[in-house]
């Protein structure tokens, strides 16, 4: 299936994901997309309704992302996700079958569909999460005097120190283009490897390497277990992990580990404690048989947390542990 017959087939769809000023399209029945508009703390998803969007038309679109990625995708036999990047890097989530309910009074199943729009630039600053730039760093033997009057400065510090960072928010506080905008204040010859299962960082450093993990769409044997054997020889200054994940927590815990300079990662909790406690729910899908008391003493001396919270579409830091 090539990309061509699949965009023409989501012309439906991205007639509404791609209109300016939308951030997310959501579909949670036939005949209506739910769209959430950029740069709204009020009411910022708005309902309209399209025929187009048949459960026939969005059934057979699913099928299509499958064919086109050689998704395993099957409702009636036990495999009705479909995760998937669009053309054009729009992340594309979808379930199918009896698992969806329309009302309690139908059992024929249906269809629920969310697309995050994805975005070429980062045209943003931390000033848009709450942190103003204050006083320059000062360093003295090669760290950072901590002497922080804000919590910008602080930042500032735990990067310029080299120290682990998590990104910590709940759905759609901006976690990845936070991440994206550490990644533009990192010194230029800083060489960055990201480990991602969705390729959503940019990075502007020349010397980077992306390495991509899909959960849908891996065609080869290659785990986490060997990315760690790979990351560690190839001397990275900075290894970005993306989201965390059952698949991924152990592997980014290990590399926290190897003695590199800033691992950063992002993870979906509402408080720095719920951070640490999900990434150790995490881990343990790898290590089933860690200490879990010993990890989360590790875990708080070793790694800090950026917590974002949200207000509509207004996202703002509010602690840095």
């Amino acid at each position: 299936m090539s990309f061509e017959v699949l965009k023409s087939a989501l012309k439906n769809l991205s007639f509404w994901y791609e209109k300016e000023g939308v951030e997310e399209v959501a579909i949670n029945r036939p005949g209506e997309i739910w769209i959430r508009q950029s740069g709204k703390k009020k009411d910022p998803w708005v309902v309209y309704s399209d025929d187009r969007l048949t459960k026939a038309y969005l059934e057979d679109v699913l099928y299509l992302i499958a064919n086109t990625y050689a998704i395993p995708f099957d409702p009636d036999l036990g495999s009705p996700l479909v995760f998937s990047d669009l053309p054009g890097g729009h992340r594309f989530s979808a379930i199918s079958g009896k698992n969806v309910l329309y009302d309690e009074n139908d059992i024929s199943g249906g269809v629920a569909i969310s697309i995050r729009k994805h975005r070429d630039d980062v045209d943003y600053s931390f000033s848009d999460w709450g942190l103003e730039k204050g006083v320059k760093l000062q360093k003295v033997d090669k760290k950072v005097v901590e002497n922080i009057t804000d919590p910008y400065e602080k930042m500032m510090t735990i990067l310029a120190n080299g120290e682990h960072l998590l990104i910590s928010g709940a759905t759609s506080t901006g976690k990845t283009t936070f991440l994206n905008n550490v990644l533009k204040v990192l010194p230029k010859e800083k060489r960055i490897i990201t480990v991602e299962d969705t390729r959503e960082l940019i990075v502007s450093q020349p010397n980077h390497v992306h390495l991509l993990l899909s959960r849908t769409q891996q065609s080869n044997s290659l785990n986490y277990s060997g990315v760690i054997d790979l990351v560690v020889r190839m001397t990275p200054d900075v290894i970005i992990g993306g989201e965390i994940s059952t698949e991924n927590a152990g592997a980014i815990w290990e590399l926290m580990g190897t003695g590199h300079d800033n691992c950063l990662a992002s993870i979906h909790a509402e408080s720095p404690d719920a951070a640490y406690k999900a990434f150790i729910d995490r881990i343990v899908h790898t290590y089933p048989n860690i200490d879990r008391e010993k990890l989360m003493e590790n875990m708080r001396d070793r790694v800090h947390v950026v917590q974002i919270s949200r207000d509509g579409n207004i996202r703002v830091v509010s602690e840095i542990v």
